[in-house]
């Protein structure tokens, strides 16, 4: 942990504004439909329909008063909006006025390329592992914390030496690029890299769409690569909440005017676009971190893991594209239509051992999506924690759910 003197505040959880409305209106409107709940009119969400029913049967036996500024339940309605608000706002303020600050040093840089990077974990002797993850997010999400460092706890406890890709953010260079351009180029090239450490082909492990790259990257350079693992790596884009995955597709293509300015898909936007798949998520978290004891482990780790979300990075523009238009939209993984450099990636061809990891609680990647994956893979085992998308690499319980069974299979490799 850091001082927080002269340290620049916090910003998330970003974007502000959309969370602080999405909470604001969608507990004030419990207010107005009130009339609604007494007539019985109101279609439930299954899993609510008992209890719902049970509410009704409660004001059934209660009508309303005349005034309605003398209803018992609207009064508490108003009572409970107004908890719910203060313990939102409190949970804010406490995580951005928290002196945690992330502090680690990172290793040793040994490739480059614009604003791209190799970092190297060590040992030295150590039998080196490429680290791939997603362009969306910064890549310590594999190294968060001294107690949450999967890279760290890989050098430090087993006998291999992990290589991480540090993507950072586009730069001028790299703002048009695509995913065959990011995949053929600098990502092939810390293959290369990694592979000049070793005396044989090298495992890569991919995490969300960084599996996406990596499966690529086993699909053209098949006789460099030993083993993958793939971590929470989505496929069937289309297995579960299609309307939602199409709706990402309109916004991005909505965004053009956006590409055209900057040449990238700004994080906010980003983070948007993504709330829209769990809208109350945000409010949940903290309310619920409003409770915790400031100076807790837990607490420290949830900052350090929403320090970590709210320090998105943009998307290249061409990437943004494909990614949400062709992946999200029309789903071209799954149906055999996503393309390298010319090069349909089918997993049915990759015939590399391969592990599959995927968490059974994923809010992000639906486990229905990254199975579809694990399945077409002809060499792989599947392994299925129970664990969230971020948990599982960074978690309490990741260590012995993913972390020693990564390693395990990863030193069984030939």
């Amino acid at each position: 942990m850091t001082e927080t003197r002269d340290l620049p505040p916090r910003l998330g959880p970003r974007p502000l504004p959309l969370h602080l409305t999405t909470a604001t209106n969608g507990w004030i409107s419990s207010r107005g439909v009130l009339p609604i709940l007494r007539s019985g009119s109101q279609n439930w969400n299954p899993a609510l329909a008992a209890r719902a029913q049970k509410l009704q049967n409660a004001l059934a036996k209660n009508p309303p008063p005349e005034n309605p500024a003398d209803d018992p339940f609207a009064a508490a309605v108003d009572q409970e909006i107004r908890t719910r608000l203060a313990a939102f706002s409190a949970g804010i303020r406490a995580y951005r006025e928290h002196p945690y600050r992330r502090s680690l040093t990172d290793p040793e840089t040994i490739w480059t390329e614009g604003n791209i990077r190799l970092l190297d974990y060590g040992p030295k002797d150590g039998h080196p592992v490429l680290f791939v993850p997603s362009l969306v997010n910064r890549a310590y999400i594999l190294d968060l914390s001294e107690r949450r460092s999967l890279l760290r706890w890989m050098a430090a406890e087993t006998g291999l030496r992990p290589l991480l890709v540090d993507w950072d953010a586009p730069g001028p260079q790299e703002r048009g690029y695509d995913l065959s351009d990011y995949i053929t180029g600098p990502l092939e090239a810390m293959l290369d890299a990694t592979r000049a450490l070793s005396e044989g082909p090298v495992p890569v492990v991919g995490y969300c769409m960084g599996g996406l790259l990596a499966l690529a990257l086993a699909a053209r350079r098949t006789e460099d690569i030993s083993g993958l693992v793939l971590l929470a790596t989505p496929w069937n884009f289309h297995a579960k909440r299609v309307a939602q995955a199409e709706a990402l597709a309109r916004a991005v293509e909505a965004a053009g005017p956006l590409f055209e300015a900057y040449g990238e898909l700004p994080v906010d936007v980003i983070q948007s676009m993504f709330s829209a798949l769990d809208p109350f998520m945000i409010t949940r978290k903290f309310v619920k971190f409003a409770s915790l004891d400031p100076s807790s482990q837990a607490a420290e780790d949830f900052v350090a893991l929403e320090d970590w979300l709210n320090d998105g990075v943009p998307l290249a523009g061409p990437v943004a594209t494909e990614c949400m238009g062709g992946w999200y939209g029309r789903n071209t993984p799954h149906r055999g239509e996503w393309t390298v450099a010319g090069q349909a990636i089918r997993p049915e061809t990759v015939t590399t051992p391969s592990l599959v990891l995927i968490p059974q609680q994923d809010r992000i990647v639906p486990p229905a999506s990254a199975l579809a994956l694990g399945e077409a893979l002809p060499n792989a085992r599947i392994i299925q924690p129970p664990l969230g998308h971020i948990g599982m690499v960074a978690g309490s319980r990741a260590r012995e759910a993913v972390w020693e069974a990564m390693a395990d299979w990863l030193a069984r490799l030939p």
